[in-house]
């Protein structure tokens, strides 16, 4: 079972989490975020300890087609984006991913 949460993005993004102990984290500079963050991703989301990624909402959009997709259906780890434009609607498809069950359905 995945236990660990990873952290992907700038350095300034990672540091915090880094403080607050979290120990996977891939540091992508700004300048290559481009070229670098695509395998950065990848490689976290292959280490069958990871079970959440952490991500800057923003930075999805850095990302190739194909690797966005995967991540954003993945399960297992599942994404956590934060920042950006992360509204409620995005919080709660993100909970409805990780559980499996939607806590908010009126029905």
């Amino acid at each position: 079972m995945s236990q660990e949460i990873a952290v992907v993005g700038s350095p300034d993004f990672t540091t915090g989490f880094r403080l607050a102990g979290v120990r996977k984290f891939a540091n992508v500079p700004e300048d290559d975020k481009d070229e670098q963050l695509d395998d950065a991703v990848r490689e976290v989301f292959e280490d069958d300890g990871v079970g959440i990624v952490v991500m800057y909402d923003d930075d999805l959009d850095h990302l190739s087609r194909g690797v966005r997709r995967d991540v954003e259906a993945s399960v297992e780890p599942v994404l956590v984006t934060l920042g950006g434009g992360t509204g409620s609607g995005g919080l709660r498809e993100q909970i409805k991913r990780a559980i499996g069950i939607d806590l908010m359905d009126e029905d």
